[in-house]
């Protein structure tokens, strides 16, 4: 594990980069070719080919940097998980993000709004993706309230939570641990937050991103409520495997969380679903490696304010996606804000060590000498 204090990468850190992340190195390999395929089988040309093969490039490295948050977040559920639970969420998680979230997601948008069958709105994917990438971002408004909803719920509940002892900017974080005795203040501060972006809208959309909204704070509670009672009756059975499965469903529900701003900003690169889903769902395999390095590696424990880093932008992308509702953010604005939050934890977290550090080491001579007395 890489020291703390320096947060440098030696030769052996190097070897443990790549076992974690040579499974990931494959896929990639693996979604570029098909991504040529893909992209010669709708263009026909050489430069068609290679634009496909570019942007699936550039769609994996937007998934990667627009979701190192969630793989923090992710790995402060998964530390607590069985190593059995931590598995399946490498495989049978990435096979929900990648099929599940960004193949058939957006297939069953289109095909609600569109009213057509599931068979026509593929149909209308692969034949006609102006159509569909039309379609798809008219549903901006409530999958934007869906999503930035449950994200809200997400951070403002890591802050508002009066057992919390270690903050990273005190003077707000203290005041939020305190309303934690209040009960539900965080979903209340969820509503009106939702009420005082939907005066911004025009009426005919107010209804349904407040409706849309409300859903995902119901989803929130829902999987939250039933991790309570699957923790509970683990630690009366000491059946970890109904822990485990809450923590999988709550990470799944997160993961789609993220991933509904992503799905939908992607088609200003293409309008492609196909080649949109293979980059995406490379980008996700990074981050579904990059989060089990960070368990198995104690990264979290390491760097004291990481995990404050990542709710805070988990709370700053909630807030984006509900602003997105009625003006223009662009994506490098959302993922500058998240790897914002997260290089300043990163770095505060090597200061603490390190004045940790010199603490300790000017504390022992003076343990030594009271010995020697």
């Amino acid at each position: 594990m890489p020291d703390p204090c320096d947060g440098g990468l030696g030769a052996g850190e190097g070897n443990v980069f790549m076992r974690y992340f040579r499974n990931s190195f494959l896929v990639t390999f693996a979604g570029l070719i098909l991504g040529a395929f893909v992209g010669y089988e709708a263009t026909g040309t050489l430069s068609g080919t290679l634009s496909s093969v570019f942007i699936v490039a550039v769609l994996a490295i937007l998934e990667v940097s627009l979701s190192f948050d969630n793989a923090v977040v992710n790995a402060s559920v998964l530390r607590e998980m069985t190593p059995e639970w931590r598995h399946r969420f490498i495989t049978w998680g990435i096979a929900i993000a990648v099929f599940g979230m960004r193949i058939v997601f957006p297939l069953a948008i289109v095909a609600i709004i569109a009213r057509i069958d599931p068979f026509s709105a593929v149909k209308m994917a692969a034949l006609n993706p102006d159509e569909y990438s039309r379609v798809l971002t008219t549903a901006h408004v409530p999958v934007a309230a869906f999503g930035g909803a449950f994200l809200a719920m997400v951070g403002l509940k890591h802050f508002i939570d009066r057992e919390k002892d270690v903050h990273w900017f005190a003077a707000i974080e203290r005041p939020l641990t305190r309303l934690g005795r209040i009960e539900a203040f965080a979903l209340g501060l969820c509503l009106l937050l939702l009420y005082a972006v939907s005066r911004q809208l025009p009426h005919e959309e107010q209804v349904e991103f407040l409706v849309a909204g409300i859903f995902g704070l119901v989803t929130y509670i829902g999987v939250d409520g039933l991790a309570a009672v699957l923790d509970a009756e683990s630690a009366v059975t000491g059946a970890a495997a109904r822990s485990g499965l809450a923590a999988f469903l709550y990470l799944e529900v997160l993961d789609a969380s993220f991933s509904f701003d992503g799905v939908i900003g992607a088609f200003a690169l293409s309008n492609n679903l196909f080649i949109i889903a293979i980059g995406l769902g490379v980008g996700a395999m990074f981050v579904r490696s990059l989060t089990i390095m960070l368990v198995d590696q104690g990264t979290l424990a390491s760097y004291r304010y990481l995990e404050h880093g990542a709710f805070y932008a988990i709370i700053a992308l909630g807030v984006i996606m509900f602003l997105k509702t009625f003006m223009e953010v662009p994506e490098v604005v959302t993922g500058l804000i998240g790897a914002g939050f997260i290089v300043a934890a990163f770095l505060d977290s090597i200061r603490y060590n390190r004045r940790h550090l010199k603490t300790r080491a000017a504390s022992a001579p003076a343990r030594r000498d009271t010995g020697a007395a």
